[in-house]
C-alpha cells in the first residue's frame, strides 16, 4: 500500500502515476479504473454510493491498484472541489482525469421541466469543468513531467448529432465536446491531452431504459470502450486524440435504433 497508517499524503517520490475516475464506481467509469488499476495507477473514485464505491474500491485494488472513495453528488459544486481535494493530499499528483459521470433523461422538449434540465446541466458539463478547473493545476505538473498527462471526458454519440426525445441530454454533450476541444488548446503547452469520448449506447445500468429500443445484444460492450482507453494511455507524447466516436454497426451517428 502507498498510504501512509495516518492516511495523510504519501512522501515523494514513492507514487507512479495517479489519477481520479468520477462515476468511478459502477459502468464503464468502473472498467475505465480498473484498467488503470491494472497499470498499477492510485485512483480515487467518485461515485454517489458508498456501499458500490466501497465495492470498487475492492475490486480496483484486485486488479492491482490503489483506492481512495470520495462519495457525493456532483450536482454539488463542492463535491468535485473536495474530490480534488481529497485526492491531492491522498496522492500528490494527478496524471489522468476521467470524467465519466453522467446523466441522461428521456424526455421531448414541451415536457422538459427546469429541474430536470439543471440537473442534467449541472452534472453533464458543469461537474466536468469545475473538475479540470480544480485539477488543471496537477495536470500541468504531471504534463511538464512526462508530456502526457490526460483528460478523457465521456461525452456521447448524441454530442455529435442531436437525437429526438434528448433535447437537453444531447445539449449537454454536444457542450462536453466543446469544452474538451477548449480544454485541449488551453492545456496542450504544458503536456495535457484532452479527448472528448463519444460512443453510441453502451450495455450498462444506465442504459437499461433503452433496451426496448436497442436490444442489450446489440449495444457497444464496456470493455470496447475500456480497449479505447488503453489505447489512449499507449499512445506517444508525440499524438493526441481530440476526439473519438465509437458507433453501431449501420447506427451512423444516433444512438441507434427506433426513434433514436
Amino acid at each position: 500500500m502507498w498510504i501512509n497508517d495516518d492516511g495523510g499524503a504519501m512522501a515523494s517520490g514513492m507514487i507512479g502515476r495517479a489519477a481520479l475516475v468520477t462515476g468511478g464506481s459502477s459502468g464503464i467509469g468502473l472498467a475505465l479504473a480498473t484498467t488503470l488499476a491494472e497499470r498499477g495507477y492510485a485512483i480515487t473514485l467518485v461515485g454517489r454510493q458508498q456501499d458500490k464505491l466501497d465495492r470498487a474500491v475492492r475490486r480496483v485494488e484486485e486488479a492491482g491498484g490503489t483506492a481512495h472513495a470520495v462519495a457525493g453528488n456532483l450536482a454539488d459544486e463542492q463535491t468535485a472541489v473536495r474530490a480534488i481535494r481529497e485526492h491531492r493530499e491522498r496522492f500528490g499528483r494527478l496524471d489522468v482525469l476521467v470524467n465519466s459521470a453522467g446523466l441522461g433523461m428521456a424526455e421531448p422538449i414541451h415536457r422538459l421541466t427546469t429541474k430536470r434540465l439543471d440537473l442534467q446541466l449541472d452534472v453533464n458539463v458543469r461537474a466536468v469543468a469545475v473538475l479540470c478547473r480544480e485539477a488543471a493545476d496537477l495536470l500541468r505538473e504531471a504534463g511538464r513531467e512526462h508530456g502526457n498527462a490526460l483528460v478523457l471526458n465521456l461525452a456521447s454519440i448524441s454530442g455529435k448529432q442531436g437525437v429526438a426525445g434528448f433535447a437537453a441530454y444531447s445539449a449537454t454533450k454536444f457542450a462536453v465536446v466543446g469544452l474538451s476541444e477548449a480544454l485541449a488548446g488551453e492545456l496542450a503547452p504544458d503536456g495535457v491531452k484532452v479527448t472528448a469520448l463519444c460512443p453510441a449506447l453502451v450495455d450498462t445500468p444506465m442504459t437499461d431504459p433503452m433496451e426496448a429500443t436497442v436490444p442489450k445484444a446489440s449495444m457497444i460492450r464496456v470493455e470496447d470502450v475500456a480497449t479505447a482507453f488503453r489505447m489512449l494511455l499507449d499512445l506517444s507524447p508525440a499524438c493526441v486524440v481530440p476526439e473519438l466516436v465509437l458507433g453501431r454497426p449501420g447506427a451512423g451517428l444516433t444512438l441507434g435504433g427506433g426513434r433514436a
